[in-house]
């Protein structure tokens, strides 16, 4: 162990190889840590016979290693004594530790011996590698670069400025500068390999992007770029191996010849498709789930399909030919994989796929239709579907289309045998009936009807072949019995399907079958009480499906019913006025006249209807009637004075006025004799009967007004008629205080009242006086929009603007929903306000004529003929009574529109018949206008 010892502490000089030094220390440390087991056990056992001597037990941790110092593992420090007998280990030191080597007595063996060995041949490979370093000495100590330049920058201190100014740069004198530089050579390489160059990185950009899940936006540069490349002849390579596959797939392979249309290939070819990326993903996904389909159920037809369609869809027409071949193979009992593939392949080819598809199922009536379809010659198709019918006898679709390639003797012969075959098909007993003459056709529907007696649509046929011999009380009869039987054999049919069935039988040309029809069925399933309105209904449902002869026919059975009823007689006339004619109507209204005598508008509206017709002496004979029925009625007594008046005979209508006066007196009758003097120029007779009438009438204002107008009017302009007509229009608002038009007509005479008086030239008196009026008719009828309005006009003509902005302030607080004034508004407003006070009006009234009308006048001077169009049409249809909006509209017409609107609008306007308006009423209530028509009135209106 001392030997070991020695080697060990010999070997740590600095001239001792390293690798040796390390393995002899390991043998050391073994050697030393079996003498320490040995010496330990030797201790405890003298310990355990010393204890077993004195009585002491053992210590239950065992006993203490030898030259255990207590605290020395948390750092504690001890002292060796001198009796101290060198069993444990020495030379400790308080920072270096222990000196001595722990393991000097463990022995050396062999496998200390091989770790040796392994630890030395590492070193000397790591030695090895240490070259280009000097070594110094024999201790081998490795000195730096530093040293060897030390005595020369030692001799740095003796070199002056000048000398160290002296040295030179040191320049690069390295070898690449030592070569000659060469100019940059550039060689030319293919397009295709550019074209595969940038396709690179445009997938290397593109994949790029999506992973850092931004999108990259090329500029104008790089797009040029794109398009120099891609234009290049990669580009026509690839359209010229388009080209080829399209001339293979269009080539004939029987005969070699080519069927390409040398006009249109190119265009073809500019159309074709190139799938994205993003498509042939879609694609590879719906293989792989349709493989599994295929796999997994093998007899579906419907997979199969599907992935031969995908493949036509991604272009490779074989490969779907090939899949669908399998799944014929795979479902031979399925027509529609055998449909498919018949579409796939070429004709020719498709003809055999079809033959052989019959052969495995010649039940399926799709085949056959198929193949006789594939067929370019109709006997090739008769032959085809002969075939199938001799398959297939009771297959009506097979019949029809038999049947359409035959000419007509053909077709009744097939259509007989078809009837034999298959009797349950109305259409084909329908279709053989249609073929056959009058009295053969009979035969063939009664044989119908015997074959099926619960199918209602023969005995309709039957009702039409008897209107088309012009048997029109077979027809009744015909459909009579067809509602018997069909009850008799338990067959349901509602009603709204009869009276369906009838507008069908109208709209074939069989009026008289729809008028049956609804004779025989529509009180079925009707309760009592709501026959009236549930028919009135009816008609009104067929009369807006323009079934015109069914409504009709409704009208007449629900008359039949109700003869006294007035709302279905109206709705009879209106029904003849819009889609009847002159006789019809002339019918309808006799027989309304004849069932209700006492109601005047059906003698009234017969004697206007022959009076415009200009049949006179009818219209005076209707009347004769009417007077007959009504003796003391008023309107017939004032439409007998007016056909008078009208048609000239003034002195007769004088005369009736006269007895109208004496046996039916009213305020109309008066107002109407003052009229009549009045045109004819007999003012005094005028004044004398509209005194007469006040005497009876007081409160009656259209007297009170026109004699005020006759006075200040008609009459010669002096102070005395000025002073009759304030006379009349005073007491009249006297007895009228709330009627505004009397208030507008008195601040209208004052306004006029200085041109009475030839010496007087103060004309704003008569403005002061007509404004104080209108105030004192504003106070006594307050929120009234016509009596503001006039205000405002008044002050308008009076030259004060600002005060007319001020009163139309205050007439929109006071009336802020009235349409006259927000109308007014927006057509005295400035030109730039316009806009504004439109969209205000058009929120406070939507649906006003006057705003709407007004609104419309803005678009026409802005020339938006569209929208100017669009709102005169609107404001004519809420309220087509007004007059102006009719004038507004014609007159925008007739600026900017055709010929045929404007006839369009005159013919409405003169169906609409307007009876108010502001203009409209003074230009139609004028004498001077009293004859004229409402074209010639609706033109200078407009």
């Amino acid at each position: 162990m001392a030997s070991s010892s020695s080697g060990v502490s010999g070997g740590e000089g600095p001239g001792a190889d390293s690798g040796g030094s390390r393995a002899a220390e390991l043998r050391a440390a073994k050697l030393q840590m079996k003498a320490m087991q040995q010496q330990q056990q030797q201790k405890q056992q003298q310990q355990e016979q010393q204890g077993s001597s004195v009585g002491v037990g053992p210590s239950p941790f065992g006993a203490a290693p030898s030259g255990y110092v207590p605290g020395s593992g948390r750092g504690a420090g001890f002292k060796k004594d001198d009796d101290d007998d060198g069993g444990g280990p020495t030379g400790y030191d308080s920072f270096g530790g222990y000196n001595d080597k722990l393991f000097d007595s463990t022995p050396y063996d062999d496998d200390d011996e091989e770790a040796d060995n392994i630890y030395e041949a590492i070193d000397d490979r790591m030695n090895g590698k240490k070259r280009g370093r000097s070594q110094e000495g024999e201790g081998g100590v490795i000195s730096r670069v530093g040293d060897q330049f030390r005595e020369l920058k030692e001799k740095l201190k003796d070199v002056t400025e000048d000398e160290w100014a002296a040295i030179p740069d040191v320049g690069d004198y390295s070898l690449r500068y030592k070569q000659k530089r060469r100019e940059d050579v550039f060689t030319p390489i293919t397009d295709s390999l550019l074209e595969a160059r940038n396709k690179v990185n445009k997938d290397a950009t593109a994949s790029s992007n999506a992973l850092a899940g931004t999108a990259q936006v090329d500029d104008g540069t790089a797009s040029v770029a794109m398009n120099s490349v891609s234009h290049m002849s990669g580009l026509a390579d690839a359209r010229g191996t388009i080209l080829g596959m399209s001339l293979d797939k269009m080539s004939d392979s029987v005969s070699g010849q080519t069927v390409v249309d040398p006009k249109g290939y190119l265009t073809s070819l500019s159309n074709t498709k190139i799938a994205t990326s993003a498509e042939i993903g879609d694609i590879n996904k719906a293989r792989l789930l349709l493989k599994s389909v295929r796999d997994t159920n093998p007899k579906h037809g419907p997979g199969w399909i599907a992935a031969a369609r995908v493949e036509e869809a991604a272009g490779k027409t074989l490969q779907a030919r090939k899949l669908i071949q399998d799944g014929c193979e795979a479902c031979p009992a399925n027509e529609d994989v055998w449909l498919e593939a018949a579409r796939l392949h070429p004709i020719d080819a498709a003809k055999t796929i079809l033959a052989t598809a019959v052969r495995r199922m010649p039940t399926s009536v799709k085949l056959f239709l198929r193949a006789a379809d594939l067929e370019n010659h109709d006997e090739a198709k008769k032959a085809v579907l002969r075939k199938a019918l001799e398959a297939n006898p009771s297959s009506v679709t097979l019949w029809k289309a038999m049947v359409e390639l035959e000419e007509a003797e053909d077709a009744k012969i097939l259509l007989s045998v078809a009837v034999e075959k298959v009797p349950h098909s109305v259409e084909m007993w329908l279709a053989l009936a249609r073929l056959e003459s009058y009295e053969n056709a009979r035969k063939v529907l009664n044989q119908a009807r015997k074959a099926l007696p619960a199918d209602r649509s023969i005995w309709i046929a039957a009702a039409k072949l008897e209107e088309s011999q012009n048997h029109g009380d077979m027809v009744d009869k015909v459909i009579d019995r067809a509602v018997k039987s069909l009850a008799k054999h338990d067959a349901i049919v509602s009603r709204a399907q009869w009276l369906k069935d009838a507008e069908s039988a109208e709209f074939s040309g069989a009026p008289l079958t729809a008028g049956a029809i609804v004779k025989f069925t529509l009180g079925m399933g009707v309760d009592f009480e709501d026959r009236q309105r549930t028919w009135s209904d009816d008609a009104s449902g067929a009369l807006s499906r323009r079934a015109v002869a069914t409504a009709r026919a409704i009208l007449a059975h629900s008359l039949a019913a109700f003869p006294s009823k007035r709302s279905l007689w109206l709705q009879a006339v209106d029904l003849e006025r819009n889609h009847g004619d002159a006789v019809s109507l002339d019918e309808v209204l006799a027989a309304a006249s004849e069932r209700l005598p006492k109601q005047e508008i059906f003698w009234l509206v017969r004697a206007k209807e022959k009076w415009q017709s200009g049949d006179i002496d009818t219209a005076r004979e209707i009347l004769t009637q009417a007077f007959a029925a009504n003796p003391n009625s008023e309107p017939v007594w004032l439409a007998a004075v007016k056909l008078e008046w009208e048609t000239g005979e003034i002195e007769r209508a004088r005369v009736l006025l006269k007895r109208a006066r004496e046996r039916a007196s009213s305020e109309r009758v008066y107002m109407k004799s003052a009229l009549l003097e009045r045109e004819s120029k007999q003012f005094n007779d005028s004044l004398s009967l509209i005194e007469e009438g006040l005497s009876k009438y007081s409160s009656f204002p259209k007297l009170w007004m026109m004699g005020g107008q006759i006075c200040s009017c008609d009459l010669d302009k002096s102070k005395a008629a000025l002073d009759r007509a304030r006379s009349f229009y005073q007491k009249g608002l006297k007895q009228c205080p709330n009627n505004a038009v009397l208030w507008i007509l008195a601040s209208r005479l004052e306004e006029i009242a200085p041109t009475f008086n030839e010496h007087s030239k103060k004309s704003s008196v008569g403005f002061t006086k007509a404004r104080s009026l209108l105030e004192i008719a504003r106070l006594k009828n307050p929120r009234n929009p016509d009596l503001w309005l006039e205000s405002i006009r008044l002050e308008r003509r009076a030259g004060n603007d600002k005060l007319a902005v001020a009163l139309m302030a205050r007439a929109l607080q006071e009336c802020p929903m009235s349409g006259k004034l927000l109308a007014e508004n927006i057509t005295t407003a400035p030109r730039v306000e316009q806009k504004s006070k439109s969209a205000d009006a058009i929120k406070k009234c939507p649906d006003d004529p006057h705003v709407i009308a007004a609104v419309a006048s803005l678009f026409a001077m802005e020339r938006k003929k569209v929208k100017a169009r669009k709102w005169f049409e609107r404001a004519v249809v809420l309220n087509p009574d007004i007059g102006d909006s009719w004038a507004k509209y014609y007159a925008f017409e007739l600026e900017n529109g055709t010929k045929d609107h404007q006839e369009k609008v005159m013919s409405r306007c003169m169906t609409a018949e307007p009876k108010y308006g502001e203009q409209w009423c003074a230009i139609v209530k004028d004498m001077k206008n009293r004859t004229k028509t409402m074209s010639e009135m609706l033109d200078l209106v407009s």
